[in-house]
């Protein structure tokens, strides 16, 4: 698995933030076809600091494809 670092969570939509989606391409996520990132924590300026639970596509082939926005 090549390491990548994290999209600011701020440029996340929620379902990103929560693991429903892929961190990267958006794609819907279902449980045993993800890979868990690990929680995170995000401090925004002036605000409260909280968990994020970014997941990733399994297939990182195919998610490249998605992200960069090609067929598969």
């Amino acid at each position: 698995m090549t390491v990548r670092d994290l999209p600011p969570v701020s440029d996340l939509t929620e379902q990103q933030q929560r693991g429903w989606s892929c961190v990267w391409c958006g794609t819907a996520l279902t449980v045993g076809e993800d890979q868990d990132l690990g929680e995170k924590r995000a401090r925004p300026e002036g605000g409260a600091a909280y968990s994020w639970f970014p997941r990733a596509c399994s297939d990182t082939a195919a998610c490249a494809r998605r992200e960069q926005g090609q067929a598969l």
